[in-house]
C-alpha cells in the first residue's frame, strides 16, 4: 500500500525552504507544493501561485490537489485563520486556528493568558491611547519595552534606553507607523540576561520540546544596530543550565493546558520566547509558528521524520512520538542585501550557492531568492540566505558556516561575523 501524502507548505522564507527541505525527505511526503515558495523551494517542490492569507482559496487548492496535510509556515496565514479552513475541510493541518494564533497576533492576549496562567514574564500595561501610554511610560522610566499589540513582521518592538525613545516609540505606534498592528500599544519593564528560544511541537495536549536555540536580533556586530528578523542563530544554546530547560520545559507545559482549559484547540508549533534572568527563565513573548531563523538551525539537528511529527500533531497522537537529536552543533548566518532591515534592491545575482552547499555539513537555505527570465539566482528580499554547518563542536560549525559565507556573492552582501561569539564566551559575557 502506497501510504505518501501530498503536502502543502505555505510561506516563502528561509524557514519554509528549511521544513520543505525536511518534508521532501520523508518517504511518506508525495508531491509537495509550496505557496508561493521561493528560489530554493523550486529545488524540492513545485511552487505554486497561490494567495496564502486567503483560507477559502487554501482549502480549495488543497482539495483539488488531494493534499493530505498542509503545514502553515508564516504567522499571518495563522492570524487569518487559514487552519480552521483547511480542518473545516477534512484535511490534517499543523498550525493552530485563529483562536491559538492570538498568542502571536495579539501580545495583549498574550499577556493576559499567561497572567492566567501563572507564567512568569514582564510586568506590563496595555494601552489604545497615546496619552494614557505616554503617561505609564514616564511613571515607569527607562529603559522600558515598548510593542505593538499586532503582527509587525518581529519590527514593532523598540527597546527603549530612554525615555525620550520610549516615548518617540509610543508615538510611533499611534501614528500608524505598524497600521493596525499599532492601535493597541503594550508598554513591559525591560528584563535582562541571556535570550534563548525554545520550540515544541504540540496537539493540544502533549508538548514535545524541540533543542533550544539562540538568534540574534540586531543588525549590527555587537548587538547594535535596530531589530531585524534574525541575522544568525545556532543550536543547542551552551549556557542554558538543566533548571533553566526544566523550567522552560514546564512554563510550555502550562501554557498549552492552559490554553485547552480555554477551550482553545492548539495544533503545531508553539515558539516559546524566553529572556534568562537571575530569577530564573521568563518568557519575552510567544509566537503561534516555527522561528525564522531558528528552523534552520533545529531541524538539520532533528533525527524524526518530520512528516510523521507534524500528522501525530494534527491528529493529536503526538503522546506517541518521542523526538530524537543529533549531537551535532548547528550554527546559521544569515546573508542579507544591503540597507536590509530599511530600503534595499532587488535583483542581484546571487553566485557561489552550489560550490557552499556542496561542502560536507552545510545547508544553503534560500529566504529571499527568486529566479529571474534569464534563468539566474537573484535577490528578492533583505534576508536573502541562510548558511547553515554543523560540527562536532561549536566552534567546528561556526567556522565552517563563515568558511562557506565566503563562497557565495552577490552586489550588497552584508552579515554580521559574530554570531555566536558571545555563548563561546560563557555566561559571563551577558553581565
Amino acid at each position: 500500500m502506497d501510504n505518501k501524502i501530498n503536502i502543502l507548505l505555505l510561506g516563502s522564507g528561509g524557514r519554509e525552504h528549511a521544513l520543505a527541505v525536511k518534508l521532501a525527505e520523508s518517504p511518506r511526503c508525495g508531491e509537495l507544493y509550496v505557496a508561493p515558495g521561493n528560489g530554493g523551494t523550486l529545488e524540492v517542490g513545485e511552487n505554486v501561485a497561490l494567495d496564502e492569507n486567503d483560507p477559502a482559496a487554501v482549502a480549495d487548492f488543497a482539495r483539488g490537489a488531494e493534499v493530505g496535510l498542509v503545514v502553515i509556515g508564516p504567522e499571518a496565514p495563522l492570524v487569518a485563520g487559514v487552519a480552521d479552513a483547511v480542518r473545516e475541510a477534512g484535511i490534517a493541518c499543523f498550525g493552530p486556528g485563529a483562536a491559538g494564533a492570538q498568542m502571536e497576533g495579539s501580545k495583549k492576549f498574550s499577556k493576559e493568558l499567561m497572567a492566567r496562567a501563572g507564567i512568569p514574564t514582564a510586568a506590563y500595561g496595555s494601552f489604545t491611547d497615546e496619552e494614557s501610554a505616554l503617561a505609564y511610560v514616564r511613571e515607569q522610566g527607562a529603559p522600558v519595552v515598548v510593542k505593538a499589540d499586532g503582527l509587525a513582521a518581529g519590527k514593532g518592538v523598540v527597546v527603549a534606553a530612554t525615555l525620550e525613545e520610549a516615548e518617540e516609540a509610543v508615538h510611533a505606534c499611534f501614528a500608524g507607523a505598524f497600521g493596525e498592528a499599532g492601535a493597541t500599544v503594550v508598554i513591559e519593564e525591560c528584563l535582562t540576561g541571556p535570550e534563548c528560544s525554545l520550540l515544541a511541537f504540540t496537539d493540544g495536549k502533549t508538548v514535545r520540546p524541540m533543542a533550544t536555540s539562540q538568534d540574534h536580533k540586531r543588525a549590527l556586530e555587537g548587538d547594535l544596530g535596530p531589530n531585524t528578523g534574525g541575522m544568525g542563530v545556532y543550536s543547542p544554546v551552551p549556557i542554558v543550565t538543566e533548571a533553566e530547560h526544566a523550567e522552560m520545559e514546564r512554563i510550555m507545559e502550562a501554557t498549552v493546558a492552559e490554553l485547552a482549559a480555554e477551550g482553545i484547540d492548539y495544533r503545531g508549533c508553539l515558539y516559546g520566547g524566553f529572556m534568562l534572568t537571575e530569577d530564573g527563565p521568563k518568557v519575552l513573548e510567544f509566537n503561534a509558528r516555527f522561528g525564522d531563523p531558528e528552523t534552520q538551525v533545529v531541524l538539520p539537528r532533528l533525527k524524526n521524520d518530520l512528516v510523521e511529527v507534524m500528522l501525530a500533531c494534527a491528529e493529536q497522537r503526538l503522546d506517541e512520538v518521542e523526538l530524537s537529536w543529533r549531537p551535532e552543533w548547528a550554527v546559521s548566518v544569515v546573508l542579507t542585501s544591503a540597507g536590509y532591515p530599511g530600503s534595499y534592491e532587488k535583483g542581484k545575482v546571487i553566485t557561489g550557492v552550489e560550490d557552499a552547499a556542496a561542502m560536507d555539513g552545510v545547508t544553503v537555505y534560500h529566504a529571499g531568492t527568486a529566479v529571474n527570465e534569464a534563468g539566474e539566482l537573484v535577490t528578492s528580499g533583505g534576508r536573502v540566505l541562510d548558511v547553515t554547518a554543523l560540527g562536532e563542536t561549536f566552534e567546528a560549525a561556526r567556522n565552517l558556516a563563515y568558511e562557506a559565507c565566503e563562497k557565495i556573492d552577490f552586489e550588497g552582501k552584508t552579515l554580521r561575523h559574530d554570531i555566536g561569539l558571545r555563548a563561546l564566551r560563557g555566561r559571563d559575557a551577558w553581565k
